[in-house]
């Protein structure tokens, strides 16, 4: 979690607390944590 912390550009506590179960991350963090992670987020159309 510390290097992921450091990649986002935030602290390990303030990762912590965006990615809880009470927490309420902004979209950019959202995006920010999966590009570095490695992971492409997709959206689609329902119906």
């Amino acid at each position: 979690m510390s290097e992921l912390a450091r990649r986002v550009g935030m602290s390990r506590d303030g990762l912590y607390k965006a990615l809880s179960a009470e927490g309420n991350p902004t979209w950019s963090t959202v995006l920010t944590v999966t590009q570095a992670l490695g992971v492409r987020l997709t959206l689609h159309a329902v119906a």
